[in-house]
């Protein structure tokens, strides 16, 4: 060794040693992020808390997180980019696609320029500003399954993705892997635990009714109206586990959405029809603006779901509204959307509770009359409309009333069907 090759010498080794500090620092942030994850049972935090981990710690510009449902559908469920974060779940073909190529195959996957791999597919893309140049993708593993893909998508200041980046989200997927089914599992148990509270009201008024339904000294008017609350603590039973079956199934991707052209005037139409002698009943009107079912207006997507969406918000306004009130339907179009909405003169949404009336289980504090329900329609109704592509609000006056909305795509912008 000679005075000359000393300079290069010394280069060599305090590049080794920022890259043992690098690397060193990476695997505290992994430490400090797993504790964060396995302390988080909400999945749509958790989902959150993975997406910027991942761009926090590969220094990328953007990274998303897909999920394989238990119907063997892949779904993205969180991303976040320089726009923001959206935590719309978008269906992903396992086939042909690069997600589904990791979530198959069980590797990593690394691409240096998108635009040379045919398997790539630009329409995410092609939906916003952001342009995908490069990309790693890892399996999220649970033991032996796979339950998703974790990818990190643009590497900050157009540099390459290194083998310590392929083993530090390689890592991080293991422990968002494990967190998300935790998640899902508390998730599940929050679900039964809720709905065997739910059902015992009802059953317990069975009960009760049926233990002094048969006694002699009942008169033929008692014993009627007795019948009447089994029939309708029975309806109710019925309702509610009808909802918490369909929750859990949409919770779990266990339903899948229909892709066929729906006529959304005629669908609500009919949903109009079918809740008028509701309405009538309560002494409420129920007008319809709506433009002619003439066939021209159409979206992509299952109709009975749909459906089931409008029926539940008219259901929903004529419930919380006064007799003598007044209930409108309105639909239209809105840009690339369709947009529908359910105004109602009832007695109106706090300030406070606004933000959480589409949450699992929540209802509206309200003792003007007995309303019964699982607190789980709104959020079957999100559920359904963000499937389609779509997006579903409220705003709302106490004391005033409120108009709840949702809007459809049309099918120039409509998700393409799977099937």
């Amino acid at each position: 060794m000679t005075d000359a090759d000393l300079p290069e010498m010394l280069r060599d080794e305090n590049s080794i040693i920022r890259r043992y500090v690098r690397t060193l620092a990476r695997y505290e942030r992994l430490m400090e992020i797993s504790r964060t994850l396995n302390s988080t049972l909400n999945i749509n935090t958790l989902l959150e808390q993975i997406v910027r981990a991942a761009t926090d710690l590969i220094e990328t510009e953007a990274a998303s997180i897909l999920l394989l449902n238990r119907s063997g559908t892949l779904h993205f469920e969180a991303s976040i980019d320089p726009e923001g974060l959206s935590l719309e779940s978008v269906e992903v073909p396992l086939d042909n696609s690069l997600a589904g190529w990791v979530v198959t195959h069980g590797e990593p996957l690394l691409i240096a320029d998108v635009r040379q791999e045919p398997r790539w597919s630009s329409q995410i893309d092609d939906t916003t500003t952001f342009r995908t140049r490069n990309l790693l993708a890892v399996p999220m593993r649970v033991q032996r399954r796979i339950v998703g893909c974790l990818e990190a998508v643009n590497k900050r200041d157009d540099r390459a993705f290194t083998d310590e980046d392929v083993n530090t989200l390689t890592t991080l997927a293991a422990q968002a892997a494990v967190a998300v089914e935790n998640a899902r599992l508390f998730e599940q148990s929050d679900l039964i635990s809720e709905m065997v509270h739910e059902i015992r009201t009802p059953l317990a008024a069975i009960r009760a009714t049926m233990h002094i339904i048969d006694r002699p000294e009942l008169s033929e008017e008692k014993r009627r109206k007795l019948l009447e609350t089994v029939q309708q603590e029975t309806s109710r039973l019925t309702n509610l586990t009808t909802e918490f079956l369909d929750f859990a199934r949409l919770e779990s991707g266990r339903t899948r959405l229909q892709r066929r052209p729906v006529d959304i005037i005629r669908l609500i139409w009919d949903a109009a029809e079918t809740m008028r002698q509701q309405a009538d009943a309560r002494n409420i009107t129920l007008d319809t603006e709506l433009p002619t079912p003439d066939g021209r207006f159409h979206v992509v997507g299952d109709a009975e779901k749909i459906r089931q969406v409008v029926l539940n918000l008219l259901s929903n306004a004529i419930k919380y509204t006064r007799p003598g009130g007044h209930v409108w339907l309105r639909g239209g179009l809105d840009g690339n959307f369709f947009r529908v909405e359910v105004e109602d003169t009832g007695i109106g949404i706090s300030e406070r509770h606004l933000p959480h009336v589409f949450d699992k289980f929540f209802r509206v504090d309200d003792d003007t009359s007995d309303r019964h329900g699982s607190g789980l329609g709104l959020a079957i109704a999100r559920r359904i409309v963000e499937g389609h592509g779509g997006t579903i609000g409220v705003r709302s006056e106490q004391g005033k009333g409120s108009v709840f909305w949702f809007m459809l795509p049309l099918p120039s912008s409509a998700p393409p069907s799977p099937d």
